[in-house]
């Protein structure tokens, strides 16, 4: 099969589309054949520093975390999908290819109303705000949620299931255009940080929860703003992985300051956020009350422009890769 190799550690130009073994589905595993990978910040890192992954790992290493496709064979163990079904999934590595095996429990079949290829942009953002959010987060109907970055692929699907769960939302932009496009959603209220100050405007707003995404100087900024009991999650530090704060702020307010990656996660948390969502968040794709929002879909031979494309955070919503 034809899979997308890092073949070192370096800039997109080191994404290099090779002939590769197609792999085979172990007991609990199924083969799906990838009709589009979703392109994500994850994606990059891996790219920038495969020595993470151990020495010699650029030579086999496939970067992507999540693919819709048809299953083309099943593992023995297998009970709960079939041969033909077509799913989504979230996957540890290995999305930038023609196939992938995957453990069939982090499968979920298509939304009602989402083409086949539209649902790779599904399973890494919507398992990252679910954990993050909901799980760890504990977000409530009537409580309130800044999301920094909220024309991510994950602002833009987490604003939408926080809103249409009964939470009022709030979110950090930089551009215009892109203030535009989440007040044309009808999204809450959005900043232009780099117009306004967040922790100006939002002082008085008492928030409940914080995802964020861009570290640094931003953490003190979102204690300062949140509610008594609030909750900030960390999901990554694009701005800096070092933050200076003041240790009151938490115990005058009884703030919760935690965070997590889900690509590390075990594969019986997976197994926990694959049912969680299902139950709670796919029946809202049926009533049309969230969509995926698409901004640009590269064929695969062409993941290094898509990955430039990523770094230049222009884009809006979910970039992503097809296989034909």
């Amino acid at each position: 099969m034809k899979a997308i190799h890092i073949i070192k550690s370096g800039g997109p130009e080191v994404l290099q589309l090779q002939e590769t073994p197609k792999p085979k589905p172990e007991r609990h595993h199924v083969l799906i054949k990838v009709k589009a990978a979703g392109v994500n910040r994850s994606d990059i890192n891996t790219r920038e520093n495969t020595d993470a992954y151990g020495k010699g790992a650029s030579k086999t290493l496939i970067p992507g975390l999540e693919v819709s496709g048809e299953i083309v064979e099943i593992g023995m163990g297998v009970k709960n999908i079939q041969v033909g079904d077509q799913v989504c999934a979230l996957i540890p590595n290995g999305g930038y290819a023609e196939y992938v095996a995957v453990e069939s429990s982090h499968c979920l079949p298509i939304p009602q109303g989402i083409n086949l290829i539209d649902a790779a942009a599904l399973p890494e953002t919507i398992f990252t705000v679910w954990f993050n959010v909901f799980h760890l987060g504990q977000l409530k109907p009537g409580e309130k949620l800044l999301i920094h970055g909220g024309t991510s692929g994950i602002g833009t699907i987490g604003l939408q299931m926080a809103k249409t769960l009964g939470s009022l939302v709030y979110s950090t932009v930089g551009s215009a255009k892109k203030m535009a496009f989440l007040n044309g959603m009808n999204l809450g209220t959005v900043i232009n940080y780099k117009n306004q100050a967040f922790e100006t405007l939002l002082k008085d707003e008492k928030i409940d929860v914080i995802l964020d995404m861009v570290g640094g100087d931003y953490t003190q900024k979102n204690l300062d703003i949140l509610n008594d009991k609030g909750r900030l999650i960390n999901i990554n530090g694009m701005k800096s992985m070092t933050a200076q704060i003041d240790l009151f702020t938490i115990m005058r307010k009884n703030l919760t300051l935690t965070g997590s990656l889900l690509k590390p996660q075990s594969d019986q948390v997976k197994t926990m956020i694959t049912k969680a969502v299902e139950k709670n968040i796919w029946p809202l794709f049926s009533s049309k009350q969230i969509h995926p929002v698409i901004y640009k879909t590269f064929p695969l031979q062409e993941a290094s422009e898509a990955h430039r494309l990523m770094e230049s955070s222009s884009h809006i919503g979910k970039i992503l890769l097809t296989m034909d």
